[in-house]
């Protein structure tokens, strides 16, 4: 059945490309997405899903098979904007399949993982994989933005808790099991404003927040590191001050994190480490912050959430994982890679909240993913249709 599986999705190669090519055309930046999503609706009932829908978050969403437990695959929707387009050597969102590749925004973050599941479903259905499961595909929206706060929603909100979700974003072609955590968190300190030709008479907030970030770098030197996951880091991405005028000692000055958190660091470690920073600095009076995502979705919808995205890692004896490692050999002909995103993924949620184990392989490789050029190989959208279908078979046994 295997090799029955695999010749069906080269079959279905055309297929898949233009899935992927039409979904190009159509730019879905976070919490714009509404017109892709009602084109997978549409794809999604063209090929015979028992049930699809969008939910009020936004989220695009078929499901095949009516077994009591479920089994889902994710991939999201939105993409990037494609930054300076003199950076590309086409325009983004006019798609070329051209050396074997596929390009344009989103081929590889990451709408090659949608191609792939709407032609794995039509397997699953065609060659009757499936009696035990219901199985979801969904085409999740604001991962760009906010990673999990869909998931958060399905499950939440839509009460859709699967035993496994498959990720599919990149992943060269290996399967992945976990990733390093993030937050984001500001730190705020008050300065006292004065005219710049005296500056003794105010409080520099610049100067107050530089002594921060020195002492935020130093913490690299002491974080956590995991033999898996790595290191965890943070850095200053951002330093913004208010003032009278250029003229005037700015009165308030505030520092954006990004801090990535490894095995064994959360938020409140994260938090300390840095209040501990700001009294090195001689700032014990600085406030710290985790910030809040509340933006609408295309649905006009808010769901608020922390902006803290927990670690996840899926256990390297996890039968799920056994199962998917033998599924893609018998499938692919070869042993798998198993490894890790160096990004963020919608199992900060799944997994690293709700404790529901994922697993992940996705066409393209994540070096490209953000990037001018955005190229995916056409034979990772057929490999990976085919490894879905054959995890289902995989399952069922």
């Amino acid at each position: 059945m295997y090799h029955e599986i695999l010749e069906k999705a080269r079959e279905y190669e055309a297929e898949s490309i233009r899935y992927l090519t039409d979904m190009i055309r159509i730019p879905a930046f976070s919490t714009k997405e509404k017109e892709l999503a009602e084109y997978i609706l549409q794809e999604m009932k063209k090929a015979g899903f028992d049930e699809a829908f969008i939910d009020p978050l936004g989220n695009v969403i078929g499901k095949i098979g009516s077994g009591k437990n479920i089994i889902a695959f994710d991939a999201h929707i939105d993409t990037v904007y494609p930054g300076d387009l003199s950076l590309w050597d086409f325009n983004p969102f006019e798609p070329q399949v051209k050396d074997g590749m596929i390009w344009g925004r989103g081929a590889v973050d990451q709408e090659g993982g949608m191609a792939s599941m709407l032609t794995a479903a039509r397997i699953i259905k065609e060659l009757n994989l499936n009696s035990k499961f219901s199985i979801y595909f969904t085409g999740t929206v604001m991962e760009e933005d906010c990673d999990g706060l869909c998931w958060q929603y399905i499950i939440r909100e839509d009460k859709i808790v699967p035993e496994l979700v498959v990720l599919t974003e990149p992943t060269n072609m290996n399967i992945y099991r976990g990733h390093r955590g993030r937050m984001e968190m500001q730190v705020f300190v008050q300065g006292r404003s004065c005219h710049a030709s005296a500056p003794e008479r105010g409080v520099n907030a610049i100067y107050k927040i530089s002594r921060i970030a020195l002492e935020i770098e130093k913490l690299n030197e002491h974080l956590r590191y995991d033999d898996f996951l790595g290191k965890g880091t943070i850095a200053a991405t951002e330093v913004h001050f208010t003032g009278p005028s250029q003229c005037a000692i700015p009165d308030s000055a505030y520092l954006h994190l990004d801090r990535r958190l490894t095995q064994g660091e959360n938020k409140e470690i994260a938090v300390e480490e840095v209040k501990e920073a700001c009294q090195l600095a001689g700032e014990s009076d600085a406030r710290i912050q985790v910030l809040t995502y509340n933006e609408p979705s295309y649905t006009g919808l808010v769901y608020p959430t922390e902006k803290y995205y927990p670690t996840w890692v899926t256990p390297a004896d996890s039968p799920y994982l056994k199962i998917a490692e033998r599924a893609y050999s018998q499938t692919l002909g070869r042993k798998p890679i198993i490894d890790k995103w160096t990004f963020s993924t919608n199992g900060v949620a799944i997994a690293g909240m709700h404790h529901i184990p994922c697993i992940g392989l996705g066409p393209g490789n994540e070096v490209y993913a953000h990037a001018p050029n955005e190229a995916t190989p056409v034979i990772h959208l057929t490999e990976a249709a085919a490894f879905y279908a054959a995890l289902i078979y995989a399952l069922n046994q």
